[in-house]
């Protein structure tokens, strides 16, 4: 290494799938300013590789196997505090995005960034600012210009997410999947599963039940006359 020339960052990359796995530590071995020192398949490895190789950051996916990238963050984050966290995942709906920053990511990418703004978040992350994509910032503004409805935040019947009850307020309202959708600014997709997550907890059957489900609960009220 020249003189002037910066360290570079010593990153261990953690996906469960290994297609995945092995893509992202060959796009990042062609990269300037990274060395990848390890891979993990999952989050019990991934903490253990940080403990072993004190990397700077770790590139974590969200959905592995035993221990998921959430918990493994936090527990990276808390026993090993010099090494940062930037979540590379598939997912930006909001139950994946506010878990993994309060368990102490600093970075959030979705799989579809390229090797240059992932080298950007993890040069962020170690410079003190967050690594987060444009996509990222932009939902989290819209979520701190749009708080949760207040029967969203009271205490969710039968077991149901915070996310499943305001889907099911909504649909009280009327809101078809594609109007919950833009609202919520996640896929109609994910409106479905987690209609169906809540269905499947309540007992419901369509959404007929489910209006008359939320109104009995008093997660709406009925218009005023």
């Amino acid at each position: 290494m020249t003189e002037g020339e910066k360290t570079p960052a010593r990153v261990v990359v953690a996906d469960d799938q290994t297609v995945v796995r092995e893509g992202i530590v060959m796009l990042l071995g062609l990269l300037p300013g990274v060395e990848v020192v390890g891979a993990a398949g999952e989050g019990e490895e991934a903490v253990r590789l940080v403990a072993e190789l004190s990397p700077d950051v770790v590139l974590m996916d969200l959905r592995m196997p035993r221990c998921d990238g959430v918990e493994a963050t936090r527990r990276i984050r808390s026993e090993y505090p010099g090494t940062q966290v930037v979540v590379l995942t598939t997912f930006a709906d909001d139950e994946s995005l506010f878990p993994a920053l309060r368990a102490g990511a600093r970075g959030y990418l979705t799989k579809d960034a390229g090797g240059d703004e992932i080298v950007r978040a993890v040069e962020s992350v170690l410079s003190g600012d967050a690594g987060l994509s444009p996509s990222i910032q932009r939902r989290l503004l819209e979520r701190l210009s749009h708080p949760e409805p207040a029967a969203v935040a009271a205490e969710a019947p039968d077991g149901l997410t915070a996310r499943e009850t305001e889907v099911l307020v909504l649909i009280a309202e009327g809101l078809t999947n594609q109007e919950i959708a833009r609202k919520l600014h996640v896929s109609t997709a994910t409106v479905k599963t987690h209609i169906n997550n809540l269905f499947a907890k309540t007992g419901l059957k369509d959404r007929a039940q489910a209006v008359r489900y939320a109104y009995g609960k008093g997660l709406v009220r009925p218009p005023a006359d």
